[in-house]
């Protein structure tokens, strides 16, 4: 049940009112008031409660559903999101074994697949020659089949060959690489930055065009020390949060 004082006696100055509302929510959120699952009450009861009219509300909650912590149901109302997945941003992560681990149901279609010589760019980034042929493989990857994940990953077919004739949409790509090629990935090298979703992309993963995602740029390496995966991956912002343990400070 939402209890909040009126803003109006818990002004802060210079700060947008219909910001002090999302932060309260989110402070109800954060300490367990509204528990995933919660409904909102219907938006003139709550604007009422909250002595604000239904526009300044209304973009309060779309603060809250851009960060994911709320879910609009057309026709039914406003909830209480489920808690955002973590990822430890400093570790190697297998999607498959990860989310099962966490008591998901992980699953994948493959989007695109293709034989193709390398471009110039990624060939370096792989340690290919101008001729050498990759796969270029594209998979939407699910959690209790919702789409949450988009990857694409470039590998050698020299390295890999026949890749397409394994389950890439019930296996890890890594347990295939170790299991069927004896090639066991060991540690990648990665960056993290926030995009907008395409249309292409949203559409894939049933967001809305422009949506908040988070873009995962991956080289992995063998026990060798040999570059054998670029990768890009790209979160639903609304489903992962990425956190990592804090190093002694960078001089």
């Amino acid at each position: 049940m939402i209890s909040l004082d009126p803003p109006q006696n818990q002004l802060k100055t210079g700060v947008p009112l219909y910001i002090q509302i999302a932060e309260a929510l989110l402070d109800q959120i954060e300490n367990g008031e509204l528990a995933p699952g919660d409904r909102l009450p219907a938006e003139r009861k709550l604007s009422r409660a909250l002595s604000v009219n239904r526009m300044t509300l209304r973009n309060a909650l779309r603060v809250l559903e851009q960060q994911g912590l709320l879910i609009r149901r057309q026709g039914d109302g406003t909830y209480v999101a489920a808690p955002k997945v973590e990822r430890q941003a400093g570790y190697l992560f297998s999607f498959t074994e990860g989310m099962r681990r966490r008591g998901y149901t992980p699953g994948a279609k493959v989007i695109h697949l293709e034989r193709r010589p390398v471009e110039a760019s990624i060939g370096r980034q792989l340690g290919l020659g101008a001729s050498a042929m990759i796969y270029s493989i594209q998979r939407l990857r699910l959690l209790n089949r919702q789409p949450v994940l988009l990857e694409e990953f470039t590998i050698s077919v020299e390295r890999f060959p026949k890749l397409e004739d394994h389950d890439l949409e019930g296996r890890s790509l890594y347990e295939i690489m170790e299991a069927e090629y004896q090639v066991k990935v060991t540690r990648a090298r990665q960056s993290l930055e926030p995009v907008l979703a395409t249309s292409f992309e949203a559409e894939l993963l049933e967001i809305e065009l422009g949506s908040p995602l988070m873009l995962e740029r991956r080289i992995s390496f063998d026990e060798g020390e040999r570059p054998i995966e670029y990768g890009k991956d790209l979160y639903r912002g609304d489903r992962f949060r990425f956190v990592t343990e804090m190093a002694p400070l960078e001089l």
